[in-house]
């Protein structure tokens, strides 16, 4: 008898320790009557909003959109990638119906220059482990699918794909050690920079518009449409000297961003959002 009352009160801990550990709806009066419509920027909602995004709208994927900080020309502000970044991760999400935006990472593999004075990185061992430990913050906050994606080259994809893979092996394993660690994914989405590239380079030749790989044509144009009214951007008097340079003084351009145009920009935006959004929708129906 003591031996069934012992096990039956165990299994009653077992139990209370784990609805203790289960999530609560937040109140009713947590949530706010002035809250903006089609709220994906994680940093710009209230942790109840998220949780209702999360648990009840079924918004269970994080898109982690690196950004940078560097010179991109005479003409472009150096913190380009990030506008970007932020501009475009939003709109995937807004897309995806089941994503939020998480905030962009502003510094990325990179190096410090005297003479071009705009950048500041980090080491692709620093990338990787940031972007470890911020996509298991989220999976513990509660997101099923989360994805990486970045807006440049120069090594960075191989960082992006070993994180993605690593984690993926790891939470594949703790599913079958713990029922609460079910579908839990990492994936790293490269169509949004290669693939999206590497077609508006085809339009661009099409065209007959020179292609480059940095504060060029593409880079450029996307700003110019992203600022629209604002001018803030992009310092439109210097298009005439937006082309690569050699000498004492390089330009930081690799490519010729002149004929630069918002109609250029808006085509390589919507092809980076449609490739991203494509290529995370096979991701995510195929881990399911």
């Amino acid at each position: 008898m003591n031996r069934f009352t012992t096990s039956v009160g165990l299994i009653l801990l077992i139990g209370q320790s784990a609805l203790a550990q289960m999530p609560q709806d937040p109140p009713a009066s947590f949530y706010s009557r002035n809250s903006p419509k089609d709220l994906v920027e994680f940093e710009m909602m209230t942790w109840p909003e998220v949780y209702r995004a999360i648990h009840h709208e079924g918004k269970t994927t994080a898109l982690f959109y690196t950004g940078g900080t560097e010179s991109r020309g005479p003409q472009n502000v150096n913190g380009g990638h990030n506008i970007m970044a932020r501009a475009l991760v939003k709109v995937i999400a807004l897309k995806l119906g089941n994503a939020l935006a998480m905030p962009v990472l502003p510094y990325t593999p990179n190096d410090a220059s005297p003479q071009v004075t705009g950048t500041i990185g980090l080491t692709s061992d620093i990338l990787a482990l940031v972007l470890e430990r911020v996509s298991e913050e989220a999976i513990v906050t509660g997101f099923k699918n989360i994805i990486l994606l970045g807006d440049h080259g120069g090594g960075q994809p191989e960082v992006y794909q070993q994180v993605a893979r690593k984690l993926e092996e790891k939470y594949a394993v703790l599913a079958r050690k713990e029922s609460r660690i079910q579908d839990v994914h990492v994936y790293y989405c490269n169509d949004v920079f290669a693939a999206a590239q590497a077609d508006f380079d085809k339009y661009l030749l099409l065209k007959k518009l020179p292609t480059g790989s940095h504060a060029d044509i593409s880079d450029t144009s996307m700003m110019m449409y992203l600022q629209g009214n604002r001018r803030d951007y992009t310092r439109l008097d210097l298009l005439p000297v937006a082309v690569a340079v050699s000498g004492p003084v390089p330009s930081g351009v690799d490519g010729d961003g002149r004929q630069s145009s918002a109609e250029l920009g808006k085509k390589a935006f919507d092809l980076k959002v449609n490739y991203a959004v494509r290529q995370i929708r096979q991701l995510t129906a195929a881990g399911n």
